[in-house]
């Protein structure tokens, strides 16, 4: 019996003694080399399409149709073979990476970053939530975007454009990583029926989000494919964002999605992330009366706020160099004009 009320996963996680060996060993082997590439330096960055996923399973446990945590298996590989000391895992698979988050739980080297359906731990696998913070000396790197209020509306471009604009890119960027790690699942994308997801994110928006983050890390970047069980969701969402990895101009999201504002259950989340994390990260603070803004209202509120704070660092400077100017000797020419008046 899980928290969440769920029972039997371990029914629906079968071990073929014939096929799941080589295919597990097969899905964590390509994230490890892949990571390897990309943090040598041989490739900008990666996909790796693989199955089955990973994020579920601990130590020892599969769960959820995960035997081997891949991500985590190259996370800890990438440290220990590649001397890199900081990872970010983001996880935006619908359901909470509880393997990823147990196996860093109390490591201050990898930042854990998951946006899932939380709905109050009545969602599989009923982990996850905001409060769960790490412990520690990992305390606080662990980042819980908990989703709660079920499908009224389904969470969709507005929540995950407004949680990334709020929570995980600026602590991300304090949390500066040497490499991004994304355990990509597809089941918030918009195809999923209600006990697989529900949620409406597109793959316009995935593409946004992959993009965005290319600006950390030096653009070391690598995805790979989690949940999903919608092949065309999977696909359009895969498509959009191995366009932004190739640096392809992706279709911009539109200018109505730009202007939605996250729904009243998306606010609440979110405002619960930012009131735990505030006391972690100083990033968040200044961003938590954003939250209820569109994209494009966010985007306006940022720049009225630079150029007031730029127009009030003007008029310091302007302030200053007229009170050092009587002090300030007068050059040759003045003493001979002074000389002649």
């Amino acid at each position: 019996m899980l928290p969440c009320g769920g029972v039997g996963v371990d029914r629906d996680t079968i071990w073929n003694d014939m096929h799941t060996p080589t295919a597990s060993l097969m899905a964590a082997g390509s994230v490890t080399e892949l990571a390897f590439r990309v943090a040598k330096g041989e490739l900008k960055n990666g996909f790796a399409v693989v199955r089955p996923p990973g994020h579920h399973a601990a130590h020892s446990t599969p769960m959820g149709f995960c035997y081997f945590n891949s991500v985590a298996i190259a996370a800890r590989q990438l440290q220990q073979r590649m001397n890199l000391s900081k990872i970010l895992i983001v996880d935006w698979d619908v359901h909470h990476g509880n393997g990823t988050q147990d196996v860093f739980y109390t490591d201050p080297s990898v930042l854990y970053i998951s946006l899932h359906r939380y709905d109050d731990g009545n969602f599989f696998p009923g982990s996850g939530a905001p409060t769960d913070v790490g412990s520690g000396e990992g305390e606080g790197f662990s980042v819980n975007v908990a989703w709660t209020g079920g499908l009224d509306p389904p969470m969709g471009d507005a929540e995950y454009l407004a949680a990334f604009r709020t929570v995980v890119m600026p602590i991300a960027q304090e949390f500066s990583p040497d490499m991004v790690l994304v355990s990509s699942g597809f089941d918030a994308a918009e195809g999923h029926l209600p006990p697989l997801g529900g949620y409406n994110v597109s793959a316009k928006c995935f593409g946004f989000l992959t993009r965005q983050l290319m600006g950390l890390a030096g653009g070391r970047v690598v995805l790979t494919l989690e949940g999903g069980h919608d092949l065309m969701s999977i696909c359009d969402a895969s498509e959009a964002c191995v366009s932004a990895l190739l640096g392809m101009e992706l279709e911009p999201l539109s200018e109505e999605v730009l202007q939605w504002i996250p729904s009243p259950n998306g606010v609440r989340s979110l405002q619960r992330v930012l009131q735990v994390h505030g006391q972690h990260w100083q990033s968040v603070k200044r961003l938590a009366h954003t939250v209820e803004m569109s994209y494009m209202q966010a985007q306006r509120h940022d720049y009225e706020e630079n150029a007031t704070v730029d127009a009030l660092a003007s008029l310091s400077v302007g302030v200053l160099n007229s009170k050092s100017l009587p002090h300030e000797p007068m050059d040759h020419q003045d003493d001979v004009h002074q000389i002649h008046l």
